[in-house]
């Protein structure tokens, strides 16, 4: 990407990414939401066990651990198409979301609901990770620091011998 609003050397044509020490801003995200809704979806199991014994665990725990791998799929997405293609991946986006709410409904309608499924507690768990899932990724978001130039480094020497900037 190259800026002609100052005089100078224009910018260089390398990859623009995350700056900071983190590799891909996408696989930090995931991280940082799978924990939060993994320990959120951890102390809903508990309460779904003391509530409704193995029945409620185990339901609570299938809808949570279904919204997170939906989030995870579009992080992973936004991981491996977004470092090559970053125009083309908010596309990708939209495109995978389809599929997923189509694949996913469609997998559930043909399943169906199997008989040991506790419905409130499949709606609570998946409640609860979407709920903290999306506030892990909207601080993850708030905090990230994002390059939006690719600045060079400069390079020519200017008559007094120091760096021209």
């Amino acid at each position: 990407m190259t800026s002609n609003a100052e005089p100078g050397p224009p910018s260089g044509n390398g990859s623009v990414g995350a700056s900071g020490s983190r590799r891909s801003l996408w696989l930090g995200l995931l991280g940082l939401s799978s924990a939060a809704a993994g320990g959120a979806l951890l102390l809903t199991g508990i309460l779904a066990l003391i509530f409704n014994g193995w029945v409620g665990l185990l339901s609570s725990t299938f809808g949570g651990l279904l919204v997170m791998a939906f989030f995870a799929i579009s992080l992973l997405i936004g991981h491996f198409v977004g470092r090559s293609n970053p125009s083309g991946a908010v596309g990708l986006f939209v495109a995978t979301y389809v599929v997923k709410v189509i694949g996913f409904a469609v997998v559930l309608f043909v399943l169906g609901a199997p008989a040991w499924l506790h419905e409130r507690w499949f709606l609570i768990g998946a409640v609860v990770c979407v709920v903290f899932w999306q506030a892990a990724e909207i601080y993850g978001f708030s905090k990230a620091r994002l390059q939006i130039f690719n600045d060079p480094q400069p390079s020519r020497q200017t008559d007094s011998g120091s760096t021209d900037v």
